[in-house]
């Protein structure tokens, strides 16, 4: 018998872990931490909300429950993204 999968994988983007300090998300290969303390906006929200993640383009990603929109350079420096929500 051989077995073939029955659909092709076309995630890039994957939350790998949520955390009491952050989340971690994991795209094309590559881990990322996401602390609370530079992304307060998932601080409270749900796992569902948190898990609903598209990838809207190479480098974008958007979480529509939350309304939160993320280009990849702002999730590596986010030293250099210093606004913040109030959440």
């Amino acid at each position: 018998m051989n077995s073939q999968p029955l659909g092709k994988n076309t995630s890039e983007i994957e939350v790998t872990n949520i955390s009491t300090h952050g989340l971690w998300l994991f795209v094309a290969g590559e881990e990322f931490f996401l602390s609370y303390d530079d992304f307060p906006w998932f601080k409270n929200a749900t796992i569902n909300n948190i898990l609903n993640v598209e990838q809207l383009s190479t480098n974008h990603f958007y979480w529509p429950n939350l309304d939160v929109d993320l280009g990849i350079e702002m999730i590596r420096n986010p030293e250099n993204y210093p606004l913040k929500s109030g959440s």
